[in-house]
C-alpha cells in the first residue's frame, strides 16, 4: 500500500507540474494576440525553475527527516541494549561472590559505569537530532509559506489558461471582422474582447510576479534552513557522539590496563609463596644454641633440627628479632642458611651475625649479585 501511495503521489505531482507549467503561447497558434512579450516569457520560465527547485528541496528535506527519524528509532534500541549491558555488568560487579579475587568484579563495575556514560551521551545526541534537525525540517516541509507560494502559482496558472482562452476568442473575432462587411456590433464585441484580454494579461503579470517573489523567498529559506540543519547534525555528531565514543574507548583502555595489572598481580600472588608472618612462628619458639669454639651446637638438638648443606637465600620480607637467638632480616638480605627446623625455623648468618629466623621469610637462590656478597659476612 505504501508503494502504491508513493507512486500515486509522484504521478499527481507530475500531472500538477505539467498543468501549471505549459510553455507560453502553446494554445495560441498563429494568433497575433499571442503572448510574445519577452518579460512575460522570462517570468514564466523563472516561476517554473522556482517550482522545480522548491519541490526538489522539499523532497530532500523530507528524506532527511525520514532518515533522522529512522536513525533515532534504531539508535534508541541500541541505547536500550547498551543500558541493559551496563546494568548487568554493574550488578555482577556489586553482587559477585567469587572467592579467588575481585579483579573481574572491579572490571565489570568500571565497564558498566563507562558504558552507562556513553549511552547517556548517545541518548542526548538522539534527542538533539530530533529537536534540532528533524522538527525544524518537518515544520518547513508542512509549513504555510511553501503552500501559500504554491497556491499563488496555481492561481497564476488558472488566470493564464483564462487568458489563453480569451486570446483565442479575440483571434476568432478578428477573423470575422476581416471576412465580413464592416459591422458596428461585431467591432464593438472585438474591442470588448481585446480589452478583457489586456486586463487578464495585466493581472496575470502582477500575479506572476507575486508568485515568483513568494517562491523565491521559500527557496532561499529552504536552502538556508536545510544547510543549517545539516551543519547542526554534523556538529552534534562531532560534539556528542564522537567525543562520547572517544572518552568511552579511552575509559575501556584504562579498564583493560588496570585489569591486566591486577591479573598479573593476582597471578604473582598465587605463584609466589605466601608472605610470612612472625605471628605464625610465635607459638613455637626457635631452638636455642650456644657458640662453642666458633661452632654452633644446639643445647636442645634433637630430630627436629636438621643440618643441611649450606645454601644462599634471599629475604622476601623484613623480620624483627624478639630474642638474642633470633636474626634480624631486611627485605633483600642475602643469608647463608645452615640449619632448618621442622617447626618452620631456619638458622643462618647475615651481615656477620647468626641466629634463627622463620624459614618462610627466605627464598633459595642459586646465584646472587656480586655486589651483595660483602654484606653476607
Amino acid at each position: 500500500m505504501e508503494a502504491l501511495w508513493k507512486q500515486a503521489s509522484r504521478l499527481k505531482e507530475q500531472v500538477s507540474r505539467q498543468g501549471v507549467f505549459k510553455p507560453f503561447g502553446a494554445a495560441y497558434g498563429n494568433s497575433e494576440n499571442a503572448f510574445t512579450d519577452e518579460s512575460e516569457v522570462n517570468l514564466h520560465q523563472r516561476l517554473e525553475k522556482l517550482y522545480l527547485s522548491t519541490r526538489a528541496a522539499k523532497h530532500f528535506q523530507r528524506d532527511i527527516v525520514r532518515g533522522v527519524e529512522g536513525y533515532i528509532v534504531t539508535g534508541s534500541k541500541q541505547v536500550d541494549i547498551g543500558n541493559k549491558l551496563s546494568d548487568d555488568s554493574q550488578k555482577y560487579g556489586t553482587g559477585s561472590t567469587c572467592t579467588s579475587g575481585n579483579t573481574l568484579s572491579k572490571a565489570a563495575m568500571y565497564y558498566g559505569k563507562a558504558r552507562s556514560l556513553m549511552e547517556k551521551e548517545r541518548g542526548n545526541m538522539l534527542r538533539a537530532f530530533g529537536t534540532q534537525v528533524a522538527e525544524p525540517l518537518r515544520a518547513m516541509v508542512m509549513g504555510a509559506p511553501l503552500e501559500d507560494a504554491r497556491h499563488l502559482a496555481q492561481r497564476y496558472d488558472r488566470m493564464r489558461q483564462e487568458a489563453e482562452a480569451q486570446a483565442v476568442e479575440v483571434s476568432r473575432r478578428q477573423n470575422r471582422v476581416r471576412e465580413s462587411a464592416p459591422n458596428g456590433d461585431v467591432i464593438t464585441k472585438l474591442e470588448a474582447a481585446e480589452y478583457k484580454l489586456e486586463e487578464l494579461k495585466s493581472s496575470m503579470v502582477g500575479l506572476g510576479k507575486e508568485a515568483v517573489a513568494a517562491m523565491a523567498a521559500v527557496e532561499a529559506q529552504q536552502q538556508r534552513l536545510t544547510l543549517q540543519r545539516l551543519i547542526a547534525m554534523l556538529l552534534i555528531s562531532l560534539a556528542l557522539k564522537v567525543e562520547a565514543e572517544r572518552a568511552y574507548h579511552q575509559r575501556v583502555l584504562e579498564i583493560l590496563d588496570h585489569l591486566e595489572q591486577e591479573m598479573v598481580s593476582e597471578r604473582q600472588n598465587i605463584e609466589a609463596p605466601p608472605t610470612p608472618s612472625a605471628e605464625n612462628y610465635m607459638a613455637q619458639p626457635p631452638p636455642s644454641y650456644d657458640e662453642v669454639n666458633g661452632m654452633f651446637a644446639s643445647s636442645s638438638v634433637d630430630d627436629s633440627v636438621t643440618s643441611v648443606d649450606f645454601f644462599l637465600g634471599e629475604a622476601l620480607d623484613s623480620f624483627k628479632a624478639e630474642s638474642e637467638s633470633e636474626l634480624n632480616l631486611s627485605a633483600g638480605d642475602i643469608v647463608i642458611v645452615r640449619k632448618i627446623s621442622t617447626n618452620g625455623w631456619a638458622e643462618g648468618e647475615c651481615k656477620g651475625k647468626a641466629g634463627w629466623f622463620p624459614h618462610g621469610y627466605i627464598e633459595r637462590r642459586e646465584r646472587v649479585l656480586a655486589s651483595k656478597v660483602p654484606h653476607i659476612f
